[in-house]
């Protein structure tokens, strides 16, 4: 049995080496290191690829969050609603700022921004909304839009794990993770679909204004050579970075073919275990699969990843702790037991090897491993809060 890994990027690079490698020659040839050509094109080529008119490619995803609430204008003490149960650069970036972060539910099954929750949060001071893609798949932005336009604020999509992912709204009309909402943004860390080798980032919009803010803010706040109106940032995404990532943009529709099949499997084998809940879908959007990410029901998760991790099978809880419990931002505004979604989920899910190099085999020796612990268990009760 070979090393089964959580993210296999050594077996990805193994399969485009010569494109890569012939990227990386070009780009130290031609000495274009900062805002080269490869930056150029790389945002072209995505932009294309995501039906947006304009990428500002960064520095990373965290960046592309805190840029793209500078160029809005956003002022200290303005509130920016998103969820509890995510990565913690999504409510960072708010606090960085000086702006309050408010934090509300999920989804107890798709992990995604709950929309009633989103609503009842609003108040006068409540400026955007960021709907976090969580996992892969697009939140419900269906109703996120509509909320959002009926209270007039802005929508900052966090989709640094739904690359690739495409929402249908109930017209008839498909858009990009990303692609939705006033501007979203997206990671290139080389874990994520899209993944480059170091950090990187991009953020998205179709509004041309907002597009030049978004350039002038990350790059110093300047408007011309040495002109600079206002307090910006240095954040931009190097020229070797965009090499590769032009080279994996070609792919990424395989690599998202190569993720849906791993999930297929899963999803297949664990259908009937009743210790554990699949990944459930949103309606009207694709699935990426960035995690595949189960529900241990049984509240056995401890003992699973104990016995996985002795067959040599990694697995990662993402994530044990919600923003609102932990220390940089609690507060008597979200005492524990306030949001008990986003704390089931955190004490209960788990996620398995999910990537582009997982063989029939790998799949089957990782499903027959988690069934096996199963079977071995006694049935205890499921203290689900979606059942």
């Amino acid at each position: 049995m070979k090393n089964l890994q959580m993210v296999d990027l050594i077996g990805q690079y193994q399969k485009v080496k010569h494109e890569i490698d012939e990227a990386l020659q070009r780009v130290v040839e031609s000495a274009a290191f900062i805002n080269g050509p490869e930056v150029k094109a790389f945002a072209g080529e995505l932009a294309e690829h995501t039906g947006i008119q304009h990428v500002i490619p960064c520095a990373n995803g965290t960046d592309a969050l805190q840029v793209v609430m500078m160029a809005m204008g956003f002022k200290p003490g303005d509130e920016v609603i998103t969820t509890s149960f995510t990565y913690v650069a999504t409510g960072e970036v708010i606090a960085l700022l000086g702006l309050t972060p408010v934090l509300v539910e999920v989804n107890p099954e798709t992990f995604t921004i709950d929309p009633d929750a989103f609503e009842r949060a609003i108040t006068p001071r409540t400026v955007a909304v960021v709907p976090v893609h969580l996992f892969g798949q697009c939140a419900d932005m269906e109703r996120v839009m509509e909320i959002a336009r009926r209270h007039k604020l802005r929508v900052i999509e966090d989709a640094a794990q739904a690359i690739g992912s495409e929402y249908t709204f109930a017209d008839g009309a498909k858009k990009k993770a990303g692609a939705m909402g006033d501007a979203g943004c997206t990671s290139f860390f080389p874990s994520k679909n899209l993944g480059c080798y170091g950090d990187g980032g991009a953020i998205f919009t179709d509004d041309k204004d907002l597009a030049e803010s978004i350039r002038r803010t990350a790059n110093h706040g300047q408007t011309a050579q040495y002109t600079h109106d206002f307090i910006g940032v240095n954040s931009r995404l190097d020229s070797l970075q965009a090499a590769v990532l032009r080279v994996k943009l070609r792919h990424l529709d395989s690599y998202t073919r190569a993720r849906q099949r791993a999930a297929e499997w899963y999803d297949r084998a664990f259908a009937g275990c009743e210790g554990l809940q699949v990944p459930v879908r949103q309606p009207g959007s694709t699935h990426v699969f960035h995690q595949y990410t189960l529900i241990v029901k049984s509240g056995d998760r401890q003992a699973l990843i104990d016995h996985l991790a002795a067959k040599h099978i990694p697995s990662k809880i993402y994530y044990p702790i919600p923003l609102h419990l932990q220390a940089a931002y609690r507060s008597d505004r979200y005492p524990e037991g306030d949001l008990p979604v986003s704390e089931y989920l955190a004490s209960h899910v788990v996620s398995l090897p999910m990537h582009t190099e997982l063989s029939e085999d790998d799949l089957r020796y990782i499903s027959d491993q988690v069934l096996a612990f199963f079977a071995n268990k006694p049935k205890l009760k499921d203290n689900s809060v979606i059942s």
